[in-house]
């Protein structure tokens, strides 16, 4: 199913954004562990359990309380050079990490907000075992604000720090496996107003603020160090938590699905009372209909009976096409169904009459199936083979589900999927999840901090884009692209660390241009670091290498990332040889090839260039290779 071209302004969709960015610090936000990662794991682990309390005004917080109701454990990692007692929660958090505060209130000026007076730390209960402790440390750090966009401003709600979450890396039945060394490492989450009226305004006020944080110099990058999660509704709607949005281009995708998911729901909900379904009708009634399927040939049902298990079957009268209707591409009102199964009852999915005969279910079993529970042509039946107690917590989540059809949209945490769709993933949680943090006092913000701060803010894009023409030498284009670029504050850094050894256009258009071509051949880009690039154009600036080899290095890099600039210079076999060698080779070509050469005349030069380039691609600059074939060109005709 295509995205519709649906009328955003009609519908009323409404977007906010939470930005959750890695600050580059040296420490993490409360311990003088350093912020590397691992990607060994470590022998060193501890287990622990996790279970929720109660706020100060006596409550529970929802989503903590079903997390804890899976009966889960957890595993941590510890490597010793970059987690201490204060992750394994063995010692109370060290002061706050003024190096992030200075970065966050530096983001915040440049967003128009406003820094509070006082930083107060607070606890948020996260029970999934992302945190030792249960909760996870957030302070706000700003209020207020604006980003300026084509359709309009769009506010600035709140800018804080918070600590990131540990590492999931495995999970074996009911426990679940961490790696403690990103836990703690400090976060700026800034949380935009509902202005956002757009899928394709969503994606671009998420690329100004990413701009402006790379701007600052002081940020980490790739896969993981950014997260973005969207708040979407529409009219009628309700205002849906999207989690985890790694991916810039997925935005407008994740924005414009959902928004097609609740239209759909509130279509869903008509046609149902067009029906006069009732929600009394929709009753918690299961029937064992394990008899149906004793000779099944459905591999799924025949294992779980096999094992003891049963199947129980849900009658949903007058709903007959409606479990197969479909909300967003390949994800139908069953699929949501079967999220909540799997989600409260921890089964593997669920059978629907919609879909069936299929999945080795025959037509004769359908038809079983409607006789032993006595359903009509015009209902549906939903079946689930599992366990007696799993089955019955699962149609029990399903009659849920089913009931909050009838109101429409209901209020949940969504996650992101690959493709831009979103699946289920948990109840939202409420006000009781927040409390204070007692072992960090409050820290005040000294008024001649912030005006230091104000004196070196980040050159804004218009002064970045004048210095990158006038000083650098970049072309419009170039200048543009550059400042667009997810490779900005790098590429201020090569400048500056090879400022007269490497020109400026190399590397922005080793950022730009170079990647997006090795990108649309295939090439996992992504697998190269700063380093490498630092590597290369370091190999460059020292004549080890010439422009041309460049491409071929950050390629064999991408393709093996454990390996060393240095190793994919030697491997390629191109380092870089002197002028004299080149105007031998040139000299052995044209003798070899004289008589080709006299018959071109003077249309010789692109013939001999390919010759020797072929030979040379790599180890000299094609700017000096064409300098030497011109003259000896010259000499011979």
């Amino acid at each position: 199913m295509d995205i519709p071209k649906l009328d955003y302004r009609k519908i009323g969709l409404k977007v906010g954004l939470e930005l959750h960015q890695q600050l580059n610090t040296k420490y993490k936000l409360f311990c003088k562990c350093p912020t590397i990662l691992h990607e060994k794991p470590s022998p060193t682990t501890f287990k622990r359990y996790l279970r929720p309390t109660m706020s100060e005004l006596g409550e529970v917080d929802v989503a903590a309380l079903f997390e804890w109701k899976k009966g889960r454990y957890y595993i941590y990692e510890v490597h010793e050079d970059n987690v201490c007692l204060v992750e394994s929660d063995e010692e109370p958090p060290h002061p706050l990490n003024m190096e992030a505060v200075e970065i966050a209130l530096t983001v915040a000026l440049m967003l128009h907000s406003r820094p509070v007076d006082e930083i107060h730390v607070m606890r948020k209960v996260v029970i999934d075992g992302s945190n030792t402790t249960g909760f996870q440390r957030t302070a706000i750090i700003a209020l207020g604000g604006y980003i300026e966009d084509e359709d309009g401003i769009v506010r600035i709600q709140t800018i804080c720090i918070e600590e990131d979450a540990a590492r999931k890396v495995g999970e074996k039945g009911k426990g679940i496996q961490y790696r403690l060394d990103r836990l703690g490492i400090p976060l700026i989450e800034i949380s935009t107003a509902p202005d956002i009226h757009t899928p394709e305004q969503a994606e671009r006020v998420a690329f100004k603020i990413g701009q402006l944080l790379r701007m600052t110099g002081k940020v980490k990058r790739g896969l993981g160090t950014i997260r973005q999660d969207l708040n979407v509704s529409i009219e009628g709607g309700e205002k849906i938590e999207i989690k985890g949005v790694q991916r810039l281009d997925l935005i407008a995708k994740v924005v414009a699905y959902e928004a097609l998911r609740q239209l759909r729901l509130l279509q869903l909900k008509n046609e149902i009372l067009k029906r006069g379904i009732r929600e009394e009708d929709i009753k918690s009634e299961f029937i064992d209909v394990s008899n149906v399927f004793k000779n099944t040939k459905s591999k799924i049902i025949s294992r779980v009976l096999k094992s003891g298990g049963v199947v129980l079957a849900l009658k949903l009268p007058k709903f007959k096409g409606l479990i197969g209707f479909e909300l967003q591409p390949n994800r139908r009102f069953g699929t949501e169904l079967a999220d909540y199964a799997r989600f409260w009852a921890d089964v593997g999915g669920l059978f629907h009459t919609d879909e069936l005969p299929a999945y080795g279910i025959s037509r004769e079993e359908v038809d079983k199936l409607y006789e032993v529970t006595g359903a009509s042509k015009e209902d549906a039946i939903i079946i689930i083979a599992d366990t007696p107690e799993r089955a019955r917590r699962g149609l029990e989540a399903v009659v849920e589900r089913v009931k909050m059809a009838f109101k429409g949209v209901p209020k949940e945490t969504r996650a992101a999927n690959p493709d831009g769709t979103t699946r289920y993933m948990r109840p939202q949680p409420g006000a009781a999840r927040m409390y204070p943090e007692t072992d960090i006092p409050p820290v005040v913000i000294p008024r001649e901090l912030i005006e230091k701060l104000k004196k070196n803010l980040p050159e804004p894009p218009n002064v970045k884009y004048e210095k990158y023409v006038k000083l650098y030498g970049l072309s419009s284009e170039l200048a543009k692209e550059i400042l667009k670029s997810y490779w900005l504050d790098l590429f201020e850094k090569l400048v500056e660390k090879f400022r007269n050894k490497v020109p400026a256009t190399l590397i922005a258009s080793t950022l730009v241009n170079t990647l997006k071509y090795l990108k649309s051949e295939g090439v996992p880009v992504e697998n190269i670091t700063d380093e490498v690039f630092e590597e290369v154009f370091k190999a460059y600036a020292e004549k080890t290498i010439a422009k041309e080899a460049i491409p071929e290095i950050l390629t064999w890099i991408a393709k093996n990332p454990d390996k060393t600039v240095r190793e994919a210079i030697k491997a390629l076999g191109i380092v870089r040889i002197s002028v004299a060698d080149v105007e031998k080779i040139v000299e052995n070509i044209m003798k070899s090839n004289i008589e080709n050469i006299k018959s071109r005349g003077k249309k010789a030069f692109k013939y001999v260039m390919g010759l020797v380039m072929r030979e040379l691609r790599g180890k000299v600059e094609g700017r000096i290779v064409a300098e030497i074939v011109e003259r000896k060109l010259r000499e011979l005709l």
